[in-house]
């Protein structure tokens, strides 16, 4: 079996390595630190399940997910991430994620998602599937976040870090007037008027 972990804290990939060599001591497991080296491994060799952190330097763990589903829709993904399962959950599992399962889930949970996953199924969690239901059923009302495309929300995140439209060009690789843009429609489709507004309803839902 070949697994590739891509997160960009060493100690966290030595980690996951080691619980998934005492559970599959033949596996071949291989490590990257960024979205870029994850990008150019991914053609070579025929993986059998990709571990992705959604935080890394480089490109938004959102855009790296769709880039692999798009070019090895059959490679698995299987995100694990520090972020609310119930707010990042659906949406990795939209973009193609086999899925999503929070850093501080117990070892044998990890072991758990990735049996299941090299079954061929989805892995969700029980907050994943009750945010899924709401949504499925109108339960609840759409939270502010929740208007926004995948890209709004990686824009937004990063304008809340205080990131400047320069730089958040350069990480998603566009131009400073389209983050501009993707600033504006954000602002309007959360009702509100400053990166301020955005940083404090971040930081408010543990977003960053």
């Amino acid at each position: 079996m070949r697994i590739l972990i891509a997160d960009d804290h060493a100690i966290v990939r030595k980690g996951l390595a080691g619980v998934l060599l005492e559970e599959f001591p033949s596996a071949k497991i291989v490590e990257v630190g960024d979205a870029e080296t994850l990008f150019k491994l991914v053609p070579g060799d025929e993986w059998d399940l990709i571990i992705s952190d959604l935080s890394m330097p480089g490109r938004g763990g959102l855009e790296v997910l769709y880039e692999i589903k798009r070019n090895y829709p059959h490679i698995p993904v299987l995100i694990l991430s520090i972020h609310p399962e119930g707010i990042y959950g659906p949406r990795v599992l939209r973009a193609g994620a086999s899925g999503f399962l929070n850093k501080d889930a117990p070892p044998i949970e990890l072991v758990k998602a990735i049996r299941w996953i090299l079954q061929g199924r989805k892995y969700i969690t029980p907050a994943i599937a009750e945010k899924l239901a709401d949504r499925v059923s109108f339960i609840k009302e759409s939270l502010p976040h929740e208007l926004l495309s995948d890209r709004e929300f990686d824009v937004m995140k990063l304008l809340a870090s205080g990131e400047s439209l320069v730089r958040i060009g350069e990480l998603l690789s566009i131009s400073p007037s389209t983050v501009s843009s993707f600033r504006n429609r954000i602002l309007k489709k959360m009702g509100m008027r400053s990166n301020t507004d955005l940083a404090r309803y971040c930081m408010e839902n543990n977003f960053i």
